[in-house]
């Protein structure tokens, strides 16, 4: 974890245009040493742009990069000492495992000896010492990737950079290399960047999340923060299995206090500020595990019932949108239904309808603000 006060890898303001056009969008990160930070967003959406920008595989337009504290846009990658895994393994087919980890060391001349050692104690670390005499094709796809990622350990370079590494695996084996590579991480605290579409790898392994969108950081946390207190709608619907449904809605007084309609027969209380004044035009969101059946609340009515072993995933048609409940165990509703569905105001997510940034932006919700139903 973090050892020294100089960022491992630092990015100012950092831009990216490929003609006419703009992939990445004054960028600004800043990684602490030790740290596994993941790149997270839709395709498209700027991250392995970014990723080649760190790694010197390409030039930023505008902006600064520093390794270590040093300035590198200029530096080839062999300068920046990074090693990248790569999301199609890159593998040479024609040599075996052993001789495609240690390529590296034998193009920088290292002895012989040295080579055998650290390629020995790298394939014991990832457990393939009895595949060494193979070629690729005689592997196993996660054996493909222990290789890959082998070859970069063996280096033991200042920053790991991944692309993607996992989306070629099947879910059973993706699930295992996350483990495996965050353990790896564990052990050796090497300084990580992890690019990912997707949002449950990165909040499995990762220490911090640079959530992107149309080039440009939305925000920038830990797995929680990203989850818990999303900056903007758009990360609040990113994160999030179910996902989020936004609905809209208006702020207006009650009992002299604020509150957000849902529906023409319900509304919740909000805490009073500046960002709740009445008529300022919203969107709300709930995440799917805080909303839950009652006797009384939002009516609703079942709209599909999706059991997923351990929890049922209810989807909630109400007025003024729909919604989505995550009950434990199988649930017995069916499509048709009519339900209440019981809102926390501590658990409301409210966003400004025109920017689609959080409120308030820091506060805390209202420890003891309580559901209103209409008079």
């Amino acid at each position: 974890m973090p050892q020294s006060s100089t960022p491992a890898i630092e990015l100012r303001h950092v831009s990216k245009s490929f003609g006419a056009v703009q992939v990445c969008r004054d960028v600004e990160l800043s990684i602490a040493q030790g740290e596994f930070v993941t790149l997270l967003g839709p395709s498209g959406c700027g991250k392995t742009t970014t990723l080649n920008m760190v790694a010197g595989l390409e030039d930023c337009s505008s902006g600064d990069i520093l390794i270590g504290g040093r300035r590198v846009n200029t530096l080839s990658p062999v300068e920046r000492d990074v090693a990248m895994v790569f999301q199609n393994y890159a593998l040479y087919p024609h040599m075996s495992v052993a001789d495609n980890i240690g390529f590296t060391l034998r193009m920088r001349g290292t002895p012989r000896e040295e080579i055998k050692r650290r390629v020995g104690a790298v394939a014991a670390a990832l457990e393939i010492s009895h595949v060494l005499a193979r070629l690729p094709a005689q592997l196993s796809g996660g054996q493909q990737q222990r290789v890959a990622i082998g070859r970069a350990l063996v280096r033991e370079p200042r920053i790991f950079l991944f692309d993607e590494p996992f989306s070629n695996l099947d879910a059973a084996l993706r699930m295992k290399m996350r483990a495996e590579v965050k353990q790896l991480h564990q052990r050796l605290g090497v300084t990580s960047l992890f690019v990912t579409h997707d949002q449950e790898e990165a909040m499995s392994i990762s220490d911090r999340i640079a959530v992107m969108n149309r080039g440009r950081v939305e925000q920038f946390g830990t797995p929680e923060e990203i989850y818990a207190r999303p900056a903007t709608r758009y990360v609040a619907s990113f994160i999030g299995n179910p996902q989020v449904e936004l609905m809209p809605g208006v702020i207006e007084a009650r009992d002299g206090a604020p509150a957000v309609r849902l529906g023409a027969q319900f509304a919740v209380a909000l805490p009073a500020g500046e960002a709740f004044q009445p008529g300022r035009k919203v969107e709300i969101a709930i995440r799917p595990e805080h909303v839950r059946l009652a006797a009384e609340g939002l009516p609703a009515t079942v709209r599909l019932v999706q059991p997923v072993g351990a929890a049922t995933h209810v989807v909630l048609d109400c007025d003024g949108g729909s919604l989505t409940a995550t009950l434990p165990g199988f649930g017995r509703l069916q499509p048709g239904e009519r339900v209440y569905a019981n809102i926390s105001p501590n658990d409301l997510l409210v966003f400004d309808a025109e920017t689609g940034l959080r409120l308030p932006a820091h506060a805390p919700a209202q420890p003891n603000a309580k559901t209103q139903p209409e008079r």
